[in-house]
């Protein structure tokens, strides 16, 4: 398998795996500007040359839009391999890849989010045991950060204590999000569209900077949905899934 690094560059005209599309895509154009933003703050997205989803995408904490204390470590926003890419080992090439480049530029080891058991756009918990990480902190909503050390006596990686215990002081459902995720160009519109035309309360909230999204009440940032004050999921939603988790 063959590997590119996108840049500013390149960015134009390569695809960003997580959404294959033209650069008329709203969501691809949604995804693209958030990255271009993201370049000279150390981000970096390797990402398979074939068309599919198989790619990594990390930047240095103190730049990642999460709520955490992690000084020195490299976050891990997204490994995703899937489809005909499963089962090659191209998730330990990218891996590998992010911890040669970390160690290279002096950090002191990588960080995730995840859970205990897996859940839908978290890294597999699995995977991660295997290849050496382990909890360093988790909050009351299951979400654990789970860090990678490059030496012993590295201070573990926290939450922020706005994440640690994830909770909103607002009625109905709430949504906080960003667009590091591309499907929330194409979807967030669509769910509030949904609620108000079936009489339900939601307001989506867009945390359109880092310093927004480090002090989120969520781990997850890219999509968080609360209801009545309580996390529910960082799952994304469709029309048909929200409404179907509304009825419950």
């Amino acid at each position: 398998m063959d590997y590119i690094r996108v840049t500013k560059e390149n960015l134009e005209s390569e695809h960003i795996c997580c959404a294959i599309s033209n650069n008329k895509d709203i969501q691809v154009a949604s995804k693209k500007a958030w990255l271009l933003e993201r370049f000279d703050e150390g981000l970096v997205f390797l990402k398979s040359t074939e068309r599919g989803k198989c790619f990594i995408e990390y930047i240095p904490a103190e730049n990642a839009w999460n709520p955490i204390d992690a000084a020195g470590y490299m976050y891990i926003d997204c490994l995703w391999v899937s489809g005909s890419f499963k089962g090659h080992g191209y998730s330990n090439d990218l891996l590998n890849e992010c911890i040669r480049d970390s160690r290279q530029k002096g950090m002191k080891g990588l960080c995730i989010l995840s859970s205990a058991k897996k859940r839908p756009f978290l890294a597999d918990p699995k995977y991660l045991k295997y290849k050496g990480f382990s909890v360093c902190d988790e909050a009351d909503n299951g979400i654990m950060l789970w860090y990678l050390p490059f030496s012993p006596d590295a201070a573990p990686p926290r939450f922020k204590e706005c994440a640690r215990h994830p909770h909103i002081d607002e009625d109905g459902y709430v949504l906080y999000y960003t667009s590091q995720c591309p499907f929330n160009a194409k979807y967030v519109p669509i769910v509030e569209q949904t609620a108000k035309d079936n009489g339900i309360t939601f307001k989506a909230i867009h945390l359109e900077s880092r310093e927004a999204a480090q002090n989120a009440p969520t781990p997850v940032t890219t999509y968080a949905l609360f209801y009545n004050g309580e996390y529910l999921t960082n799952e994304q939603m469709n029309d048909t899934k929200f409404l179907k988790l509304a009825a419950r």
